[in-house]
């Protein structure tokens, strides 16, 4: 099953519809009943699922013309606005491609170090804490990215591994594992000392960075 056909398959459902109603513009309980053809409970049963799913949030209110109780207006949460987006992954696999062909290895091996920096500023910095500490909240980062890791240590050198079950980037990394080097820098800077990536790359990426505990 792909993400496409996962996608498809959620917008055919009612949640999608009412979904795909509030991408078009905020909707109340009574506008989504009447273009659904459901009852109100049933919209607000709905909605409750998507309001706790972080996908859609209330958005003020709407006063009818006579002297009845205001209608809670509803939206998609902007957050939520990426996920039915089926773009990034092309247009970023299209960038890299770009990227490897029009500039030299060293160049690209410094433009992926650049992303890596930026991610790291965006993602607050170096974190907090003692090393463990801060080795957990790359490991977080990683995970809010869509990855599946875990924090390892060396039974003989006593060095801190995050290994992943799962590589949020591996559309890219399958045919340009030096994307890698942008994770890399990433993981370095949240977590305040060099770290050295170990990753597993081919059909089924895994990440892997090793963290010197000394």
């Amino acid at each position: 099953m792909t993400v496409a056909a996962l996608g498809t398959r959620f917008l055919e459902t009612t949640r999608g519809q009412m979904v795909a109603l509030l991408r078009r513009g905020a909707r109340t309980v009574d506008d989504l009943a009447s273009a659904l053809g459901l009852t109100n409970n049933a919209i607000r049963n709905h909605l409750s699922t998507l309001e706790r799913d972080g996908i859609v949030r209330q958005d003020g209110v709407r006063r009818s013309p006579g002297a009845g109780k205001p209608a809670v207006v509803y939206e998609l949460h902007p957050d939520a606005e990426p996920l039915f987006s089926r773009a990034y992954v092309p247009v970023l696999c299209a960038l890299i491609d770009e990227i490897v062909a029009r500039v030299p290895p060293a160049q690209a091996a410094e433009l992926l170090e650049g992303v890596g920096h930026r991610l790291a500023r965006g993602a607050g910095g170096r974190a907090a804490g003692d090393l463990e500490a801060r080795v957990s909240a790359a490991a977080g980062l990683l995970e809010a990215f869509g990855g599946e890791v875990e924090i390892l240590r060396g039974a003989s050198d006593n060095a801190l591994r995050i290994h992943g079950c799962a590589c949020p980037l591996s559309a890219t990394v399958t045919d340009h594992p030096q994307v890698c080097h942008a994770v890399e820098t990433l993981i370095s800077d949240v977590v305040g000392t060099p770290v050295v990536s170990t990753c597993e790359h081919g059909d089924r990426p895994r990440c892997c960075f090793q963290i010197n505990a000394a």
